[in-house]
């Protein structure tokens, strides 16, 4: 570790992969403070910025049973590494929760679009029925887009970040909608709390930014 350095800004890949990276930063007492995507060991962290992944998840749901009240059976392609997605999926399936959906699949795409378009291909050769798929962020959205068209499925595809790709498919009717965030902020607010941090100010452990 180079003298001098003042803090660390933490945005892992890996939630749990990431904490012997935190253990000797810790042991260096070098500042740790986290945004974007939160680590599994939060007390490592002085402050923490990032979207309600939650809701992000939840408002997706929301939007899927407005437009299917009959429900039906749904794919989810999710991330178990990655803290955000984890949160936006369970977000998801408490709003649809007791309203006719059946999840046929569930399967780790890694947050990344090629693995969303792998998985959600073999999900909807196995369930050509389903009405819906939930990418738990907008590569693997983009991924699922991809392999509902190759299939000819006309299911509800959902993903979190709202990208400017997707907004795109979006506005062209070809993806249903996005949990959008503001990266921006994120990063704008996590600095302006180290600087309050390093004059001597309060912080809070948690800075949960909007999603809609």
């Amino acid at each position: 570790m180079k003298a001098g350095i003042v803090a660390i800004f933490v945005n892992p890949v890996d939630r749990d992969g990431i904490t012997p990276a935190l253990d000797a930063l810790a042991a260096a007492n070098i500042p740790m403070f986290g945004f974007d995507t939160q680590v599994t060991e939060a007390s490592y962290l002085v402050t923490y910025a990032g979207s309600d992944n939650y809701n992000a998840g939840y408002v997706c749901g929301l939007d899927l049973v407005e437009k299917c009240p009959e429900g039906g059976d749904i794919i989810v392609l999710d991330s178990p590494t990655m803290q955000s997605v984890v949160d936006r999926t369970d977000g998801f399936l408490a709003a649809i929760e007791g309203k006719g959906f059946n999840v046929v699949a569930q399967l780790d795409s890694m947050g990344n679009q090629e693995l969303g378009n792998e998985n959600g291909t073999d999900a909807l050769t196995a369930n050509p029925g389903a009405v819906a798929i939930f990418g738990g962020n907008d590569p693997t959205a983009l991924g699922a887009y991809a392999a509902a068209e190759a299939a000819g499925s006309k299911a509800f595809i959902y993903g979190v970040d709202g990208s400017p790709d997707i907004k795109a498919l979006i506005a062209e009717g070809k993806v249903t909608g996005s949990g959008a965030q503001s990266p921006m902020t994120i990063g704008k607010t996590i600095a302006e709390l180290y600087y309050k941090w390093a004059a001597g100010e309060a912080v809070e452990a948690s800075y949960p930014i909007e999603t809609f």
